[in-house]
């Protein structure tokens, strides 16, 4: 590490799978962060729109929720249908402290 006064912050990596409510949760560690982390997800590709957001975040945990919708067609239009938690879906989160 240099000493020219530059210093990027350790990014943290973490990847959890969905329960049954479509909810993945991530445990930082005790005084990892001293606020609630910066957080970006990407999900793991499946059949089906999915979408996510971060439901809870706090220092010590991140919660994010997914959910999935098919796609309907309805008179020859293309609409998705109501999103429902999606289970198993493996879900990857960077965080940084703020």
């Amino acid at each position: 590490m240099g000493t020219r006064g530059d210093y990027a912050a350790p990014v943290r990596r973490a990847t959890a799978v969905t329960d049954s409510n479509g909810v993945a949760t991530f445990n930082w560690g005790a005084g990892t962060f001293p606020a609630p982390p910066v957080v970006t997800v990407a999900l793991e590709a499946g059949a089906g729109f999915r979408s996510s957001r971060i439901s809870a975040n706090t220092a010590a945990q991140t919660q994010v929720t997914v959910l999935a919708s098919a796609g309907v067609t309805i008179l020859g239009i293309g609409v998705l249908a109501a999103g429902t938690p999606a289970a198993g879906v493996t879900v990857h989160a960077h965080a940084v402290a703020p």
